[in-house]
């Protein structure tokens, strides 16, 4: 059995989840700030995480729901997954964002799990928390060895494509590190690089 580990924003999908949901609030530019800070390694993933859920207190539930169900794909997404799966891998998204916007995606492109956090609501409107085994800057790295060890894959039958600070730790235990349109701090431990906006490149470079 072979392994392919995903991030889900910026990566699987064109954008960042949070800052779909902070334009609703009217605060993107905000949201997006802390974002940048994050993935380029300026800032504490857990800190930036929780803050930029803070800012989310009040938004309606329902409206959430929407928004993740109809996030836009990376080009190249469907193909990516599909011609990985025909080479024998289970493919998995790893995401420092939320069950909300991942599980959907799963159900679009057939991947094999979604790993992600999840955000606290009550009474319909969300409560500013957050939780879920993603939360920390080295969760997907410990999420990998442990999936890893579950299905009896190698790090040499590893493969790990991401674009920002957070998925570091997961680098540190797959052969093929692919950096996918990814910020400086992401490329200098990757061993390949594509920065053209289109996942089914992945296939040509393997």
């Amino acid at each position: 059995m072979k392994l392919a580990v995903f991030d889900f924003d910026s990566t699987l999908m064109d954008g960042e989840t949070i800052d779909f949901l902070a334009e609703e609030l009217g605060l993107k530019e905000q949201v997006s700030h802390i974002t940048e800070l994050a993935m380029s390694g300026q800032l504490d993933f857990f800190e930036s995480l929780t803050t930029r859920v803070s800012l989310l207190k009040g938004l309606q539930y329902h409206k959430v729901q929407d928004i993740c169900r109809n996030l836009p794909l990376m080009p190249g997404a469907v193909e990516v997954v599909k011609g990985l799966q025909d080479r024998g891998y289970k493919v998995v998204c790893f995401s420092g964002g939320f069950r909300e916007g991942t599980t959907p995606a799963k159900l679009k492109l057939g991947l094999d799990a979604d790993f992600a956090n999840f955000l606290h609501h009550k009474d319909g409107v969300l409560s500013g928390f957050v939780g879920g085994d993603m939360m920390f800057g080295f969760s997907k790295g410990d999420m990998l060895v442990r999936l890893q060890k579950l299905l009896g894959v190698s790090v040499e039958d590893t493969i790990a494509v991401g674009d920002g600070a957070n998925d570091k730790s997961m680098f540190e235990h797959a052969s093929k590190r692919i950096a996918f349109c990814a910020k400086e701090v992401l490329k200098k431990e990757a061993n390949i690089i594509i920065d053209t906006k289109d996942l089914s490149l992945i296939l040509e470079r393997l």
